[in-house]
């Protein structure tokens, strides 16, 4: 039997800023937000508490990108499942760099779906597959 590796991320945090959607030549969409996630705990020597905040890239990909960037905004809370993946390139300078990022395949808005700041109806989250399927409404 060979073994095979798992490579799931899930996140539950919050958008730091607006998402960025652009699309590829081929027309695909590409959304990129960063998520920020904390955790709170006490100093166990001072008993004063504690807070750190992780920031994470995640991208989506065609049609989830879509929906990403038309309802989500600054401050949406959101559950991604993803997996991660770093890529290669080139900086100003010629030298090569690293981005590790979480490539998202479903996403849930867990404050409800606000588009221009108003309330809309939802059915739930979104998937890639279900996005494809259903143009995502």
């Amino acid at each position: 039997m060979s073994t095979r590796g798992v490579n799931k991320v899930i996140i539950v945090g919050n958008l730091g800023q607006p998402p960025e959607t652009k699309y590829m030549p081929s027309g695909g969409a590409v959304t990129n937000i960063s998520v920020a996630t904390s955790e709170q705990w006490k100093d166990k020597q001072t008993g004063q508490p504690q807070e750190r905040t992780e920031w994470h890239r995640i991208v989506f990909f065609n049609r989830l990108a879509e929906i990403a960037g038309e309802y989500l905004q600054k401050g949406s809370k959101v559950y991604i499942e993803g997996s991660l993946r770093t890529r290669k390139w080139q900086g100003q300078d010629g030298s090569d760099r690293y981005t590790t990022e979480i490539v998202a395949s479903e996403m849930q808005m867990l404050d409800g779906v606000r588009k221009n700041g108003v309330p809309q109806p939802t059915a739930g989250g979104y998937t890639n597959h279900y996005a494809q399927q259903t143009g995502g409404r």
